[in-house]
């Protein structure tokens, strides 16, 4: 029987799933309220809330871990996590996925950028060589097992090499045995259709505002090819903007009563914490005076 996770399991009930990127366990249970079937921990966005630094290669495997396991915890949907190069060599990334699966995690993405790595929409790019990343894919099958782990093989040669050798890397990584492929950052619709056209499926679409790639919608990557469109940095430049506008009024009118319709509610946050539950958890667990006279 052929390996099966998770993830393997959603694309068969739906050929192409769309999912958000978060960075925190409010946003995974944002996006599991929202309907989406699984989510996935940006890197990028780890970075920038967390560390308030660009997604170049500060982030640690040890803040990432955490970050997973918070994630992981907080909600019941598959969550795949921006594992970055694996934080170092093969034998780091058999750690890497050994965290990671204990941390609750459904699967990473994993790249062959040379470290310390950046966001694969920005300039300055280098990758490791071709046999050197298939090691460390190895690395990641022979880690995981037999246990539900699935394994993204990620190529960011596009930018440095062109299109031909992204393509042929990512074959070289499948038969490694990664069980996706994703190529960053294509520039046009035209690259993301030969990418689809050469590569086995399933394939991943990252769908990033203001990158370099075009923003498709989920049925126009359907039907080029693609099965898993992560959309990675929404949550954050949404969150970013709001929080910024409603910062500028703060600062500028002195209170916020008059956007308080620009707001979630008090009530309706307490439902998306699930407030209630834990009111009833905190009332089962209250001590309670015993009886004197020993009855129940």
């Amino acid at each position: 029987m052929a390996y099966r996770t998770r993830i393997h399991t959603l694309l068969d009930r739906e050929p192409t799933l769309m999912f958000p990127g978060v960075y925190d366990a409010l946003g995974a249970k944002l996006v599991a309220q929202a309907g989406f079937p699984l989510t996935f921990v940006s890197g990028y966005s780890v970075a920038a809330t967390q560390l308030g630094l660009p997604d170049f290669g500060y982030l640690t495997q040890t803040e990432m871990v955490a970050t997973a396991k918070r994630v992981c915890h907080a909600v019941d949907i598959p969550v795949l996590i921006d594992a970055d190069t694996g934080y170092g060599n093969a034998l780091n990334v058999i750690r890497t996925v050994q965290e990671l699966i204990d941390a609750g995690a459904a699967g990473m993405f994993l790249e062959d950028q040379v470290w310390p790595k950046r966001c694969g929409h920005m300039r300055g790019k280098r990758v490791i060589p071709v046999e050197e990343h298939v090691q460390k894919i190895k690395a990641a099958v022979d880690a995981r097992g037999d246990r539900d782990f699935f394994l993204v093989a990620r190529t960011d040669a596009r930018q440095v090499n062109g299109l031909d050798d992204a393509i042929a890397r990512c074959m070289r990584y499948k038969e490694a045995g990664a069980d996706a492929l994703f190529v960053e950052a294509p520039r046009s619709r035209d690259e993301l259709a030969a990418i689809a056209k050469a590569l086995p499926p399933p394939l991943v679409a990252n769908m990033l505002e203001g990158g370099v790639t075009p923003l498709l919608t989920k049925a126009e990557l359907a039907e080029l090819g693609f099965q898993l469109i992560v959309c990675p940095l929404t949550a954050l430049y949404a969150a970013a903007k709001a929080m910024h506008a409603m910062f500028v009024h703060l600062r500028e009118t002195g209170t916020t009563r008059d956007a308080v319709d620009q707001l979630i509610a008090f009530q309706d946050f307490h439902q998306i914490i699930e407030l209630e539950r834990h009111y009833a958890l905190d009332e089962r667990y209250q001590a309670r005076e015993s009886d004197p006279l020993g009855c129940s």
